[in-house]
């Protein structure tokens, strides 16, 4: 006698065979239908899904709609993958049925996630080397003008900061004296004070030479200040990593003695 669980696995099958059946056939058009739920699974994209793209694939012709779409397909592919493994295995309920549709929403938020992950990670470098690089920028400021110097600088500059470099002084060489090239540098590298550093150096580049001195000097105390909070915020990351890893430990060992203890009752009990 067939099971209620089975029952409900063969409605399954039959109502995807028959849509396949309507899909080979044309009976059902795949493209009008995805156009007409597209506003409805385009409210699960997150605000800054399409800003993270961009961050990271740095491309003018992006499609978001199908990346988009592939995280869904793929989420849906787990589920449907899992459902049938549970069926195949005799774990069909409605209870792992749920944790097959968690774990199909939890692939398909992973392509945010990563995203989110990559934009912190950069966030992070950026602003760990920033202050390095203004230093370097510092010295040959005392040397050459501003649009020189940073022309010089970016040869030795961390690499994440070169194409943000070479299109500031591509738009000063163009003859662009007003500040904007320097607010767009700061808005592409959103980190601390980086906008703050950029209108102090705009300033720097409009000196005259006799002021030039003290306007350097203002910038290096600037530069100084921003090195000590990077080496105050590397300090602090280490002690919280080593912090995480002696928590990590203690869970783990925490929980080994807690199955053993388990393992060691399940034992006497079935004695």
């Amino acid at each position: 006698m067939w099971g209620l669980n089975n029952m409900v696995m063969i409605y399954i099958i039959v109502a995807v065979s028959v849509i396949l059946i309507f899909v080979y056939n044309k009976l059902i058009d795949t493209k009008s239908f995805l156009n007409d739920v597209k506003p409805i699974y385009r409210k699960l994209m997150e605000k800054d899904y399409e800003f993270l793209l961009h961050v990271k694939y740095k491309a003018a012709d992006l499609d978001i709609n199908k990346l988009f779409e592939i995280r869904i397909r793929n989420g849906i592919i787990v589920t449907i993958i899992l459902v049938f493994i549970l069926y195949v295995t005799n774990y069909f309920n409605y209870l792992f049925i749920i944790a097959a549709c968690i774990a199909g929403f939890l692939v398909f938020k992973s392509g945010y996630t990563n995203l989110k992950s990559y934009y912190k990670s950069r966030l992070h470098d950026m602003d760990s080397m920033l202050p390095y690089y203004l230093k370097s920028l510092e010295i040959l400021a005392q040397h050459y003008t501003v649009p020189v110097a940073l022309s010089r600088s970016i040869d030795t500059a961390p690499e994440i900061f070169r194409p943000g470099l070479k299109k500031l002084v591509a738009k000063i060489d163009a003859g662009d004296s007003t500040i904007q090239p320097y607010i767009d540098f700061a808005n592409e590298y959103p980190v601390r004070d980086s906008m703050r550093m950029m209108r102090l150096l705009y300033r720097l580049s409009l000196g005259s030479n006799q002021d030039k001195h003290e306007q350097i000097m203002m910038f290096s105390k600037t530069v100084s200040v921003l090195q000590n909070k990077a080496r105050e915020q590397k300090y602090q990351a280490r002690l919280e990593k080593m912090e995480r890893k002696t928590m990590v430990m203690l869970f783990a060992t925490g929980g080994g003695v807690i199955l053993v203890l388990f393992l060691s009752m399940t034992v006497l009990m079935g004695l």
